[in-house]
């Protein structure tokens, strides 16, 4: 879930990562930060999307994600 917390926690490694740089420690909470938020944005569409009734195409371009038919 996005927090105010966690986007004020990303800015403040973003501005200090561009002026000073970022110890091993803080590059490792960065990358963990982002994960947690390019997480739940993925969530976020998704569950826009399933309301919206739009579901995702598989790989072979079928409107079933589960696609059991093609041969790859």
């Amino acid at each position: 879930m996005i927090t105010a917390e966690l986007l004020q926690r990303i800015n403040e490694l973003a501005g200090k990562k561009k002026v000073e740089g970022l110890t091993p420690t803080e590059l490792a909470e960065q990358k963990r930060l982002y994960k947690i938020y390019l997480a739940s944005i993925r969530e976020q569409v998704t569950t826009q999307l399933d309301e919206a009734g739009i579901k995702p195409k598989s790989k072979c371009g079928c409107h079933d994600a589960n696609c059991k038919h093609h041969h790859h």
